[in-house]
């Protein structure tokens, strides 16, 4: 009947309509189909149809006209168990680009058509003809235990001039691929290969790996659903379903649940260009219709398809997670309650030393009201501006020796209040910037889940478990330790804070008079710092890019500066930045971190004013830390410079009054300098990485140089900062292995990345990122006990009798 059918239209007899016709868009593409084909019909032309039966496995050597059609009726029998692809191969004998031949296909549900030599598009319209085709046809599916169907593959042409060409219809024996079972095959621009997979009994998901020895040429590699037409050419593979570039790696993981007929087409096709995968860029052609020999662009690729993980490694991974960080909230308790026994042992002795003693030498209570009338209601301003104040200022902080009783003199709620300003600043940034970020990165996650495009987000795809809408649910669950330990952190803090200031009500000589002056304001910022970087570095491994990484540097950024800031206020309560000017400066440097990662790749202005202002930038702050903030910057600043260069270097060489502040500055400018210099000379790629390294190579420093500054004052320190310092610098070692690890990296192609992606390598669950993230969050959080420790040793030391260094 399908013969008779066709004769019939030729015949231009009204024969039986419902012979062609199906329901539905078959019949329609088809019905359009045979009229361009048959359009010359309409111009008083008669074509020659004729019809072969055709078996597979044959390769038909043919020669066709714009006077002569041929028709190859096909036909095999399709299992409802077993799927068998069907392939068809063209080779054009002869070229005739001008008119190239139109192959149609046509299935019981699909028709697919193609020309050949068939033209690929590149980038700025380059056209690469290719005489060799080879397609996959879609197989429809059948509810048929066992049904025979027919297809025809319709050649034709409007060449005037015989073009010979070459067919071949073959089986695809290993259409269907297999579980953990390793698939190489081939695959050209002109030549796609699909294969199908079925997800077995009690397998849920997925991850489809895809490999190859060659880098280039650039592929694209696509997870579709089981529909027709299949979208596996360059110019359309990106239309349905997920899709990657890929090199040398490519990985997807794939969810039974997005799949309805629980089973899914894996398609790779080789690009036409190698640009979107970090290749070189080919010439311009010299005319806008001139043809590019693309050259050889085979590549051999393998596929396998394992298992994902089940429920019970992600229980197992969440449980992993909150059990090593619940364990320091155990720890931390476990201190506390030791630190108090000893401190109640500690006091019942003092009570059973002093019980002979009268009960007016046992009395505080002339120290602490002495104390007392210190603490008034004065503001800082108010004392600021007296001018004899003024006046001894700069008497006492130019001496050559202080101590921090010469830079503790302000009133201490004064400057309480003022150092809370920093916590309830930070607490407010946190809550303008969280929440746009929050927004932003769901956004991202909804376009990756909707277009399927996985170029977008630069995960580490071997590693990269979902949960629900997100991508990987393993990189946002590892930053849970910084928001726990920061918490924890807090709680450490308020706990000293209570136990300070009820030291303060009941006039403890130690708490009015002795050690470095308390003041918790930047503890607690340092504290809501980390916990911020927690929940931003979450955000930004929700879809891992250029354009977010400021969400993951930011408030690293922060706890730098609150660091050193805090480093920098032990022994000089009076003189720290307010926290308006230290939030001012490090805004200006999360805007040089945005300018950076926008312009600054390959930028040479860029880099020469950046290097400019950090060295500017470095020798004013060593001229306010030198002078201890008793200069001023203005007109007459280049006069007293070189005043001071003459009187001290050539009138007579004299060295230093502060040697060792000296030495900080000096050791500061060299890294800094050297920094600047590395900046000009190399101009990496990832600017907030290279910006932060700057601030952490200045906090080292300021660290080091504190440590040893302490231990040459003859000051020691105690056991438990001393256990904090080792395990952190033991922790920081390990964490940053796992840092340089690189499993991912934005500043290259996302198919070029992916060649650094890696299996997961703890439960199965975690890769090295996450195991960076659950090391520097612990490191981080020793960072900040130390701060807060170190300097226990000093409680009953007067404050003049501690060195200001």
């Amino acid at each position: 009947m399908l013969r008779s059918c066709w004769k019939s239209r030729h015949k231009k007899s009204s024969g039986p309509a419902s012979c062609w016709i199906r329901p539905g868009l078959t019949a329609l593409l088809w019905l359009c189909v045979t009229q361009f084909i048959c359009g010359s019909e309409a111009v008083g032309e008669t074509k020659n149809v004729v019809q072969k039966d055709a078996e597979f496995d044959v390769t038909y050597n043919d020669t066709v006209t714009s006077e002569n059609q041929t028709i190859y009726a096909f036909n095999h029998t399709v299992s409802r168990n077993k799927t068998e692809g069907v392939r068809v191969s063209v080779d054009v004998l002869s070229q005739g680009f001008e008119s190239p031949i139109l192959f149609v296909v046509r299935q019981k549900q699909a028709v697919l058509s193609f020309q050949v030599p068939l033209i690929l598009r590149g980038l700025y319209q380059r056209k690469y003809p290719y005489n060799h085709l080879g397609r996959t046809l879609c197989q429809p599916p059948t509810r048929a235990a066992s049904e025979t169907q027919y297809f025809f593959v319709d050649v034709s042409t409007l060449s005037s001039q015989g073009t010979n060409y070459q067919l071949r219809v073959s089986r695809v024996e290993s259409f269907t691929l297999q579980t953990d079972k390793k698939f190489s095959f081939t695959a050209s621009p002109s030549q796609p290969q699909y294969f199908k997979y079925v997800f077995p009994d009690g397998v849920d998901t997925v991850i489809v790996k895809v490999n190859s020895d060659m880098t280039f040429p650039c592929s694209v590699m696509s997870v579709q659903d089981i529909q027709c037409p299949v979208y596996d050419l360059d110019n359309n593979v990106a239309f349905i379903g997920m899709y990657q570039t890929m090199t040398k790696k490519g990985a997807i993981t794939v969810q039974r649940k997005d799949f309805p007929s629980n089973s899914f087409y894996v398609v790779v096709v080789v690009k036409t260009e190698d640009e979107a995968c970090g290749g070189p860029l080919r010439f311009y052609p010299l005319r806008p219709d001139e043809l590019i020999d693309a050259g050889n662009r085979t590549k051999v690729i393998d596929v396998v398809v394992s298992p994902a993980i089940n429920s019970e490694v992600y229980v197992m991974g969440m449980l992993f997670c909150l059990g090593i960080f619940l364990s320091f909230y155990l720890l931390t308790l476990l201190v506390a309650c030791l630190e108090n026994r000893r401190l109640l042992l500690r006091r019942d002795s003092l009570l059973f030393r002093l019980s002979p003693l009268p009960p007016s030498e046992r009395s505080l209570e002339s120290v602490g009201r002495s104390r007392q009338e210190s603490l008034s209601s004065v503001e800082e301003d108010d004392y600021d501006t007296l001018d004899d104040i003024d006046s001894d200022k700069n008497i006492v902080r130019t001496k050559k020796f202080l101590c921090v009783s010469d830079l503790a003199r302000k009133d201490k709620r004064i400057l309480s209040k003022k150092y809370q300003i920093y916590f309830w600043n930070i607490a407010t940034i946190a809550v303008f910037y969280a929440l746009p970020v929050i927004q932003l990165v769901i956004t991202y996650q909804t376009v990756v889940n909707v277009t399927g495009n996985q170029d977008i987000c630069f995960y580490n795809f071997l590693c990269a478990h979902p949960l629900g809408a997100l991508s990987a649910f393993n990189n946002l669950l590892s930053n849970l330790g910084y928001v726990m330990l920061g918490l924890l952190f807090l709680l450490i803090v308020l706990k000293r804070d209570i136990v300070h200031n009820r030291a303060l009500v009941r006039n403890d000589l130690n708490a009015l008079e002795c050690g470095i002056p308390k003041h918790f304001g930047l503890f607690y910022a340092m504290g809501t710092a980390l916990m911020m970087e927690g929940l931003l570095s979450a955000c930004y491994h929700v879809c891992p890019n250029y354009t977010n990484f400021q969400f993951d540097t930011s408030f690293m950024y922060m706890i730098a500066g609150l660091c050193m800031l805090k480093l920098y206020q032990k022994r000089h309560p009076d003189i720290n930045a307010s926290a308006y000017t230290a939030y001012a400066c490090l805004a200006a440097v999360i805007f040089f971190s945005v300018l950076g990662v926008v312009f600054g790749k390959g930028n040479m202005v860029f880099w020469i004013v950046f290097s400019v202002i950090h060295i500017l930038a470095t020798l004013l702050l060593s001229t306010q830390l030198y002078y201890m903030g008793r200069w001023r910057f203005d007109s007459g600043v280049l006069r007293r410079i070189v005043y001071v260069i003459y009187t001290d270097c050539i009138r007579q060489c004299s060295g230093p009054m502060y040697i060792d502040r000296m030495v900080l500055l000096v050791m500061g400018n060299i890294v800094n300098w050297s920094l600047a210099a590395y900046g000009l000379i190399e101009r990496p790629n990832d600017f907030a990485s290279y910006l932060l390294a700057i601030a952490i190579c200045n906090l080292l420093l300021y660290f080091a140089f504190y440590i040893i500054m302490k231990l040459r004052s003859g000051e020691r320190i105690k056991c438990l900062p001393l256990v904090c310092i080792l395990f952190t610098a033991v922790v920081w070692g390990f964490a940053l292995y796992f840092f340089f690890q690189g499993l991912s990296t934005w500043q290259k192609t996302p198919a070029e990345s992916r060649e650094h992606n890696r299996d997961c390598i703890l439960l199965s669950f975690f890769d090295d990122h996450d195991i960076w993230h659950f090391l520097s969050s612990i490191a981080m959080f020793g960072s900040f006990l130390v701060l807060l420790t170190m300097d226990d040793d000093l409680d009953t030391v007067q404050r003049d009798k501690i060195f200001v260094f």
